[in-house]
């Protein structure tokens, strides 16, 4: 007789997962506790691998939401950017893998996938499923799956650095940034973008926000610039966001939260979050 499983022992991993296919703790906590209701409901008796079977259920549940959520993001007011978690409450990550799927710049990469590719890059890198299990759970053959991830991963390696950068480069890099956004010093802020820099601000229409990418880098460090001669930044520190260091500040008394990728040593890419309800679980100073 198969001993009693208790359904907390996978929360975390569950959360992780959900988390990692929909971008947003909000909805993963949905979809994990969907698939509590559904475990409850079962006779266990018949489950031979609990841990595969409730992967299998989130993964579905997720993939559900993640195709209906594409249209509410496509009529999102400005760029829609995934939620930012605490690292302490984004799963485990005792694998590279695990750290790197659920960092920040990946999750907003991820959204140019098809929700199908997402789920078999995810499953396979993050979760190491084997692609029999993985194509039974998005519904396609062995060989699409394998397709499938092989295109999510080469689109999902366009543009980034063979090598990681590590955290301590994320924390010298943005406190470099606090230092010269505080001296109003431009030509040291201009120094420290690639010069095909990309800026996004996510205020879901709450906050006063850019409401499309700014491109280029000098017009990243003019916005910077401007948004440092009107408003006043409060209370600026870093934290420790989707495994990685992140800037969490005031603006205006309106919480932020600013996330960066980095290539060649520069930030490539800025991620600013205003929209309130998407900063429950990060808590700005």
């Amino acid at each position: 007789m198969m001993p009693a499983v208790d359904f907390e022992e996978y929360r975390s991993m569950l959360l992780g997962l959900a988390y990692r296919l929909l971008g947003s703790m909000w909805d993963a906590e949905d979809v994990v506790q969907e698939a509590w209701l559904r475990w409850e409901s079962i006779d266990k008796s018949e489950i031979r691998e609990p841990r595969a079977f409730l992967v299998t259920v989130v993964s579905r549940l997720a993939l559900d939401q993640l195709r209906s959520a594409r249209v509410k993001r496509e009529a999102y007011t400005g760029p829609w950017l995934p939620e930012p978690v605490l690292t302490t409450e984004a799963g485990p990550m005792d694998t590279a893998e695990l750290r790197d799927t659920v960092s920040y710049a990946t999750l907003h990469m991820m959204e140019r996938l098809s929700p199908p590719e997402r789920a078999v890059f995810v499953l396979r890198e993050a979760f190491e499923l084997p692609y029999d299990q993985i194509a039974e759970i998005v519904g396609s053959s062995v060989a699409n799956a394998r397709q499938m991830h092989h295109r999510a991963s080469v689109r999902l390696a366009e543009g980034r650095d063979r090598f990681q950068p590590s955290s301590e480069d994320h924390a010298r890099l943005l406190t470099r940034f606090i230092d010269a956004a505080a001296g109003g010093d431009l030509e040291a802020l201009t120094e420290l973008f690639h010069e095909d820099a990309v800026a996004y601000s996510d205020a879901g229409g709450k906050v006063r926000a850019a409401l499309r990418p700014i491109l280029g880098q000098h017009n990243v460090v003019s916005l910077i610039n401007g948004l440092l001669n009107r408003y006043d930044f409060t209370t600026t520190s870093l934290i420790e966001v989707n495994g990685l260091p992140a800037i969490s500040t005031r603006v205006n008394g309106h919480p932020k939260v600013i996330m960066i990728d980095i290539r060649d040593g520069k930030i490539r890419e800025m991620y600013a979050v205003l929209n309130p309800d998407k900063l429950t679980r990060v808590r700005p100073d």
